[in-house]
């Protein structure tokens, strides 16, 4: 059996972990076995059918009143739990940032393995097999796991969803006894950014500025360009947030976020190595900078010499007529 952690933001299962559950369906047909889903909470069991059109046959609920918030703790311990009386093969999450924070600590408490930031699967020998990048992106690693539970984290925005089904599955609901004592830190309170954006890691188009932005000001342009792009998001490179000109959750690159959209628009950014690693397994990319010779155009599917100030307006008016249409 195949065991996907679905996260849930803001009410709603988040489709990064769909996308997880959708590959997992995909291995699981192949071992000729089901992929199953836990959600962990409080007073969440509604969500359990968002689970089902992606091919889960059957969704654990945890609920706690501790599991309200997420914690690393005890998360950990409920999944702990779980995977010791359910014994799945295989553990899924996806590579976001509560998926790098929870999976490792399961990992250690099981005493297996775990591979990170994968970018493809594939089943060999009735043993599942990734792919996930090395040294920055320069390179790719194939790993295949020896012990069991195979435990692995997938990029999100990768691996495409499964056209949803009308289906229902087994909803097995857990009451999980956590000790408070247990718990060493908790979420008192959420404290969110006023207007806060969509994240990068799960935008569909990433519009991202750098050191050609000229300052924090000039920002808007990008968030102008965003306002009537569908499911787009602000992104910037490292040396726009060290100048204090955006916020460091927008940052793409090795020391930032990672990201994989269909479209990465780069506007003011030379195209460091650090900020390569982050955007360029992104479907489809675009560049506007004044240097011919930035490193950007040699990941660039379409690239435009030229001063982004005078191109992004002609392009914010070339996207309006085309979205209208």
């Amino acid at each position: 059996m195949i065991l996907v952690f679905l996260e849930i933001r803001e009410g709603k299962v988040k489709k990064s972990s769909l996308e997880v559950l959708s590959e997992g369906k995909r291995r699981a047909d192949e071992l000729k076995t089901e992929v199953q889903a836990v959600l962990i909470g409080h007073n969440i069991e509604g969500l359990a059918s968002e689970a089902f059109p992606y091919r889960a046959s059957k969704v654990y609920v945890l609920e706690n009143s501790l599991l309200s918030h997420y914690s690393a703790a005890s998360f950990s311990q409920a999944m702990h739990s779980l995977v010791e009386e359910v014994k799945p093969e295989i553990i899924l999450f996806s590579a976001s940032a509560m998926g790098k924070d929870l999976a490792p600590r399961l990992a250690a408490k099981l005493g297996v393995s775990l591979a990170t930031d994968c970018i493809q699967t594939a089943c060999r020998a009735g043993k599942l097999e990734v792919i996930r990048p090395i040294f920055a992106g320069k390179a790719f690693v194939t790993v295949s796991f020896k012990g069991s539970p195979q435990m692995a984290t997938l990029r999100p925005n990768v691996f495409p969803l499964l056209e949803p089904e009308t289906k229902q599955g087994e909803v097995v609901k857990k009451d999980v006894v956590i000790p408070e004592d247990q718990v060493k830190g908790k979420v008192e309170e959420i404290l969110r950014e006023e207007g806060a954006e969509l994240d990068v890691t799960e935008a569909d188009v990433v519009i991202s500025g750098g050191r050609g932005m000229k300052g924090p000001e000039n920002f808007d342009l990008l968030r102008e360009l965003s306002s009537i792009v569908p499911h787009s998001a602000i992104g910037a490179s490292r040396s726009a947030v060290d100048a204090g000109w955006i916020d460091h959750q927008h940052q793409v690159g090795q020391t930032g976020k990672t990201v994989s959209p269909n479209l990465y628009m780069a506007f003011g950014i030379s195209g460091a190595i650090q900020h390569l690693a982050g955007m360029s397994s992104s479907k489809h990319i675009i560049a506007v900078n004044k240097d011919p010779e930035a490193s950007i155009f040699k990941v660039a599917d379409f690239g435009i010499v030229g001063d982004l100030f005078q191109v992004v307006p002609h392009l914010k008016e070339e996207l309006k007529k085309v979205l209208a249409e």
